[in-house]
């Protein structure tokens, strides 16, 4: 047992005072979130009237897509500032951003999410995924993209996508509907 002690502590010791090894935090230039803003605010606005209501659905991801969706919660991308947010239920949504492929299991609830949902809604395939089945492909278990089962207004390519993607493909969707103002 002592050998093991007089191993442990020098490790232990080092740990607490060395820095952790990890990447810097992604820099984003203040003048493209403010561009992001505007757009998305206005495009909203118009649209809609009101804040767009998003409804996140795994359909069987490894849950890459997912951490870039929950990075736009954070501090710094803060999705709330742009009037974009998350509902817990598709009756109060407008969008639905699904991940992962399209499995046999998932299909009927997928459906079953998308009838819940009210008009205007959108259908967002987010991740490789999402638009062909990406790595899974060909198993047993998935009959591919998101496409199979739904309609789907926007792709959002990316092993995963990145938080800025996001935003800028809710955007592009957001000013594709836009309708002229009389």
């Amino acid at each position: 047992m002592q050998p093991l002690k007089r191993l442990l502590w020098p490790r232990l010791a080092r740990g607490l005072v060395t820095p952790p090894i990890t990447d810097p935090p992604p820099v984003v230039p203040d003048a493209v979130v403010q561009a992001l803003v505007e757009r998305l605010e206005e495009a909203g606005q118009a649209r809609l009237g009101r804040s767009l209501a998003i409804r996140q659905v795994d359909a069987g991801s490894c849950n890459g897509c997912e951490l870039e969706i929950n990075a736009l919660q954070s501090v710094v991308y803060d999705l709330e500032r742009f009037g974009l947010r998350f509902v817990a239920s598709p009756r109060h949504a407008d969008v639905l951003l699904v991940t992962g492929p399209l499995t046999r299991n998932m299909r009927e609830a997928l459906e079953r999410t998308l009838a819940c949902t009210p008009e205007p809604r959108w259908v967002v395939a987010v991740g490789d995924c999402a638009v062909d089945g990406g790595l899974f492909r060909g198993s047993y278990a998935v009959e591919g993209g998101i496409a199979a089962a739904l309609t789907v207004d926007l792709v959002i390519p990316g092993c995963p996508p990145t938080p800025t993607q996001l935003l800028e493909g809710l955007l592009a969707l957001l000013a594709a509907q836009t309708r002229p103002r009389r």
